[in-house]
């Protein structure tokens, strides 16, 4: 395997990172649960600890990152439950060593509890006041959620990788086209839907829920995969169980989303091509960083067989649902 930029990412040059902007570590550090970027908490002397994000090298430009900063900021100061980086030294956006990083104060917080009477609602008005906050301007330097970058070009890429085991290769590439023909036609029922500036990846592991004071409630955190697309992207993946309970969820959702954004019922027919979507993208998302040694380490069924034919099974269900009718507004 070759070498990967994070494997310079030792204990000692996180440290220095903070030195340099003038944040001096007491000896604490924690490893944060992250993949796509290496998130470090660190205890700080004579203060309360900071939450590091070193930027994986590549991914973005420091402009789409710098989007990522302003959105989370222009947030915070409407009073919504956003977390956005410190500003250090007149800047959110550091570099040390050949890494780029941010420190965020830590938000401390559980999942919320989404079974429990009122939760989905409240959450439901934060994410209106969020698209109402996201339709006003647009970004520049982030991309848009789309079929070509989030399906076709995920898809393409892993034929051309040759991560599909050969026997499976031909049955995947058929059951992925037929997927993306479904998702199409999702987008043409839904129609032409207003793009806004989204959270991007709202599930449960990027909500964290405080019972203290003022701030109890939901905290929205990890704003890296903010991107432009339909507001129902920020909505499905809070979304679980039969359709019955999925309905009930949506329901309890827009009531308190329509609060404060009016929601265009017809994004419900993107649901599951979304939801497709992001299962295209997921493995491909994985292949991309198999030479970063923490994914085959987390990942170790990927390269194997049973881990694709599961994926065919689970596009030829997608297929499917994306011929129900969409879940009732």
């Amino acid at each position: 395997m070759s070498d990967h930029p994070y494997q310079r990412l030792t204990p000692d040059l996180a440290l220095d990172a903070l030195d340099s902007v003038g944040l001096h570590g007491d000896g604490r550090l924690l490893a944060l649960n992250s993949f796509e970027n290496r998130v470090f908490q660190f205890g700080i002397e004579d203060a309360q600890p900071v939450v590091a994000k070193f930027y994986r090298p590549q991914r973005w430009s420091d402009a789409a990152i710098l989007e990522e900063h302003a959105f989370a900021a222009e947030l915070a100061t409407r009073e919504i439950p956003a977390v956005p980086p410190l500003r250090l030294n007149g800047a959110t956006l550091h570099h040390h060593s050949g890494f780029r990083f941010a420190v965020f104060p830590r938000q401390g917080g559980r999942p919320p509890e989404l079974d429990q009477p009122g939760v989905l609602e409240w959450l439901g008005r934060f994410l209106g006041r969020i698209h109402a906050v996201g339709g006003i301007e647009s970004f520049h330097d982030r991309p848009a959620l789309d079929i070509t970058s989030f399906g076709e070009e995920p898809r393409d890429w892993l034929l051309a990788h040759d991560f599909i085991p050969f026997e499976l290769r031909d049955v995947w590439a058929g059951v992925a086209a037929q997927a993306l023909d479904g998702v199409r036609q999702c987008f043409e029922r839904a129609g032409t839907v207003r793009p806004l500036r989204l959270h991007g990846d709202c599930h449960m592991g990027n909500v964290l829920w405080t019972e203290d004071g003022k701030t109890r409630g939901p905290h929205f955190v990890d704003f890296d995969d903010a991107r432009m697309g339909p507001a129902v992207q920020d909505i499905w993946m809070l979304l679980s169980g039969d359709r019955s309970e999925r309905t009930r969820q949506l329901h309890d959702i827009l009531a308190g989303y329509e609060d404060f954004a009016e929601f265009d019922t017809r994004e419900l027919h993107l649901i599951e091509g979304l939801r497709t979507l992001r299962l295209l993208h997921y493995s491909a998302w994985i292949a991309r960083r198999w030479s970063d040694p923490a994914f085959p380490l987390a990942f170790p069924w990927f390269d194997k067989p049973r881990y694709w034919e599961e994926r065919i099974l689970e596009l030829r269900e997608q297929i499917a649902l994306m011929d129900e009718p969409p879940l009732p507004a």
